[in-house]
């Protein structure tokens, strides 16, 4: 089955497609954006494997001291995105994937693999009981319900900056902090844009484009987060009715 599968490099980048959002005709914003910016991240040893076909299927981790999260560690991999869907469901293929990035941790002598979840499994965050039957255990948390799973090769663990223990920001608006790596964030600020516009309610957006920023954030954080009357909201990229939700509290 590894033979079905190939890691995206700086010479095959541009021409291979990107799983989330698989386009055979125009190029589409968010998958070129996401390209770019993975483009910046593969020599820090960002790793995306994927199936050899149209289909999303992939994982994608990083080195912690490089992975745009507000986690603290050393030594550890940060598992960004773990996807199996569609047809591809229930045949291995999140197995094999799990198995390589395990693998890929112990030949490079790191301590562990770490990845950011929740109490309550959300939709934009990769499956905690799938990791969990993997060894993965919950590390730290904060009072929000966001959890750190950690599945450690050598006994440390690694933990939330402490700028997330307690999120919360000045501004009372509605407030998204995002960066470019996943594909949907480019539709999904369009989106919202255009809704807070219609209603006239006013809206921030404060793009993640430095690792010092990432790892300074107010909130947990994978790509996306979200602030309302100063309070954090969700990780979770928003429809028009869970945008609504959250602006009538």
């Amino acid at each position: 089955m590894d033979t079905e599968f190939i890691n995206l490099t700086t010479e095959n980048l541009a021409n291979e497609h990107l799983c989330c959002i698989i386009r055979s005709k125009k190029p589409h914003p968010g998958v070129e954006a996401k390209r770019q910016w993975l483009s910046d991240r593969l020599n820090e040893g960002h790793v995306f494997r994927k199936l050899d076909a149209k289909a999303t299927v992939f994982i994608e981790y990083a080195p912690l001291e490089t992975a745009w999260v507000p986690i603290n560690g050393d030594n550890y991999l940060y598992l960004y995105c773990l996807w199996v869907t569609g047809s591809y469901k229930g045949k291995g293929y999140g197995k094999v994937l799990m198995e390589y990035c395990l693998a890929d941790a112990k030949e490079k002598g790191k301590s562990g693999i770490c990845m950011l979840g929740a109490k309550k499994q959300k939709s934009w965050l990769s499956n905690q009981a799938f990791a969990k039957k993997f060894g993965f255990e919950v590390v730290d948390t904060t009072d929000n319900g966001y959890e750190l799973l950690a599945l450690s090769l050598d006994g440390t663990t690694p933990r939330f900056a402490p700028n997330v223990k307690t999120p919360g920001i000045e501004s009372k608006e509605l407030t998204i902090y995002y960066d470019l790596q996943c594909p949907y964030i480019h539709q999904n600020i369009e989106m919202i844009k255009q809704h807070c516009e219609e209603s006239k309610i006013p809206v921030s957006f404060i793009q993640v484009d430095t690792l010092q920023k990432a790892k300074e954030l107010p909130c947990v954080f994978n790509n996306w987060g979200v602030f309302y009357n100063g309070n954090f909201e969700t990780v979770n990229l928003l429809d028009i009715n869970y945008l609504m939700r959250i602006l009538k509290k």
